[in-house]
Order: structure tokens, then sequence, then C-alpha cells
């Protein structure tokens, strides 16, 4: 505090010397009235946020499982990278989002609407050959309560699979709950999150 004043009698003095004396200290009354409008602002400011906090929309349970399941497509979809999308997207769409959105609605049969609102998808697919697509993550606690992978299989003579499952708290995420399989081809499917370019 006490350095604003020391600024303010000081641009007082300098404004006076620049000017030779013709304006004089007494016509800085706009710098207190500047001051006591930034004050209001600042108040008006602060009550209009915590309102804001009051009235936040409260979405239905309908609407964060939406919510979920498009960001669940979405993420897969960068997991997948350029190269592998075209090949599994039609499959991976009919055959494996439909059980990721099960597995969803499931996990918020078990959570009350206030826990429910506390989730979010991460959004950071491992890429080269890690197996994470994404988890869902309780936003206060930062840690995760259901973890979607992929991993790629190679049973003998039968070339390469992706086999889509998914782990949860509840168990310590020790079972694999699987979604199902997509086969690739003989040949070594590329990183994941390869791109074209």
């Amino acid at each position: 505090m006490q350095f604003k004043k020391w600024i303010k009698k000081s641009l007082v003095i300098l404004i006076s010397l620049l000017t030779f004396g013709t304006i004089t200290p007494a016509e800085f009354h706009w710098l207190d009235e500047a001051n006591a409008n930034k004050r209001q602002d600042n108040d008006s400011f602060a009550h209009s946020n915590r309102k804001a906090e009051i009235e936040a929309p409260k979405y239905s349970r309908e609407q964060i499982l939406q919510s979920f399941n498009g960001q669940a497509e979405m993420v897969s979809y960068k997991k997948f990278g350029d190269k592998i999308r075209p090949k599994i997207e039609k499959e991976f769409k009919e055959m494996i989002l439909p059980k990721m959105e099960e597995a969803i609605g499931q996990l918020s049969m078990t959570l009350t609407d206030e826990e429910l609102s506390q989730l979010e998808v991460t959004e950071n697919p491992a890429g080269g050959s890690g197996e994470r697509i994404f988890n869902i993550t309780n936003n206060i606690t930062g840690k995760p309560v259901i973890k979607f992978h992929v991993r790629r299989e190679q049973p003998p003579l039968e070339g390469f699979w992706f086999n889509f499952h998914y782990h949860t708290a509840a168990d310590q995420f020790m079972s694999h709950h699987d979604l199902g399989k997509i086969y690739w081809d003989k040949n070594t499917p590329p990183n994941w999150r390869a791109s074209l370019h």
C-alpha cells in the first residue's frame, strides 16, 4: 500500500515539473475517482462470479453420460491415428463402442449424482504400443475410476488382433473386463496415434 502512495506522489511531482506547474496536484482528483471505480468494478465482478457459481447449471445424469460417450469415441479415434482408424472404425463403432458405453453406464449406476458430476474423461491416449485409450477420473481426488485399454495380440498363425478391455477401481484395476477383439492383418500394425504424414 505504501508503495502505491509513493508512486502516486512521485507521479504528481513529475507531471507538475514537466508541465511547469500548469497542472497542479488539485487537478489529480481523477486518479482518486479511477481508483474508486476500479474497486467497485472488482467488487461487482467478484459478486457476479459468486452468483454464477451458485447458479451454475447442473447437468442431468443422461447429459453427463452422453458427454462421456461422445468423448470416448473421439479419444478412441485419436488413439487409433490416421493409419489404423480407417481400417477398424466401422467394427469399433458397431462392436466395441456400444460395450464401452454400457460399461460407463454400469459405472454410473454405482455413483451418486454428485460423484458422477465429479468425473471427467482424460484425453491423453498412449501412443506407440501403449495400451491406454482413456481413463475416467475423479477430478477432485485425481484418481481414475475406470480405465479403457486396447492391447495388440498375435496368436500363432492368426495375424494381429486388437483386444479392447477395461479395468475398474472396484478391484484395484486387477480384473480384465473384455469388450471384444478386432482383427488387423498378418502384418504388424502401425503405432497408435500414427498419422499419414
